[in-house]
């Protein structure tokens, strides 16, 4: 007789089960090989990178004589205090240029092995405009179901210690320091979910990896890059990294994600900045 416990099981493995629309198997062992290396490339050339200079900076922070707790992170700093047109230029350089390598990730997959022969990288990991209002919407209530969670998660690992205080926005206050902030967001939301879910996610499926296993190695790595916040850092972006890998296996849609991403970080920077305006510590 079934149950509702062997009924969720059998609907989370039928979540995870091979799919019509699961990229093409690359069956050649070489082949597979290369494409694995392709990846660790990627990911050299970004995320990865960010990954190694956390770990540095998570160990660096262990290393001081003041608690992890006490200790500030700081984000979003001008380049050239004083200086905002120069600063300005800084900014949007620190924003444009990560996302050479979302555009390396999805060149790759449109000329290297295509994961579909007749469907564009963009089309196939759902990260275009053909579902706007739904993309919307999804990406809304993802940030509904993250967010708040996840700032009370924040200001527990703070209290026991195990993350820094985490001052999301340092610009100087000029007329561009919001829109800076807001694409910020959006920078980091693209470059994060492209390659972390719909980069990543295919070609380790064309290589033969199974579901958990591309879901779980993308959250620990997307965790690893956050390091540099402390260990709640780390383990919020894993549980972050998983709700979302399920959510792209479920509806083959890297969109809802950028929506999702974009707004918890728009709200995270620009809403700091406006408390810490008024005066409000957080």
């Amino acid at each position: 007789m079934s149950t509702p416990a062997t009924a969720e099981r059998g609907r989370f493995a039928g979540l995870l089960a091979p799919s019509e629309r699961d990229p093409a198997p690359v069956t050649e062992p070489t082949v597979r090989r290369g494409l694995r290396r392709e990846t660790v490339l990627v990911l050299g050339v970004s995320l990865g990178s960010s990954a190694v200079y956390a770990v540095l900076s998570i160990i660096e922070k262990l290393t001081r004589p003041v608690p992890l707790s006490q200790q500030t992170t700081a984000m979003n700093q001008s380049a050239t205090p004083g200086r905002p047109w120069l600063d300005l230029a800084y900014q949007l350089a620190g924003i444009v240029l990560p996302l050479v390598a979302v555009a390396l990730a999805l060149y790759l997959l449109n000329h290297v092995h295509r994961p579909a022969v007749d469907v564009r990288a963009g089309h196939f990991v759902g990260f275009d405009r053909r579902e706007p209002g739904r993309d919307l919407l999804r990406g809304l209530g993802l940030a509904a179901v993250i967010g708040i969670p996840g700032l009370g998660f924040y200001f527990l690992a703070k209290a026991i210690g195990i993350n820094t205080h985490v001052s999301a926005a340092n610009l100087e206050a000029v007329w561009w320091s919001a829109p800076v902030l807001v694409l910020a967001a959006i920078e980091n939301a693209v470059l994060e979910e492209v390659i972390m879910v719909g980069y990543l996610f295919t070609r380790w499926r064309q290589t033969g990896w199974s579901w958990p296993l591309v879901i779980g190695l993308s959250a620990l790595i997307r965790g690893s890059y956050h390091l540099y916040q402390g260990f709640g850092g780390f383990a919020g972006n894993i549980v972050m990294g998983l709700v979302l890998g399920l959510v792209f296996v479920r509806t083959r849609r890297v969109m809802p994600l950028v929506v999702c991403h974009a707004i918890l970080d728009t709200v995270a920077f620009v809403g700091y900045s406006v408390l810490t305006s008024r005066g409000i510590s957080l």
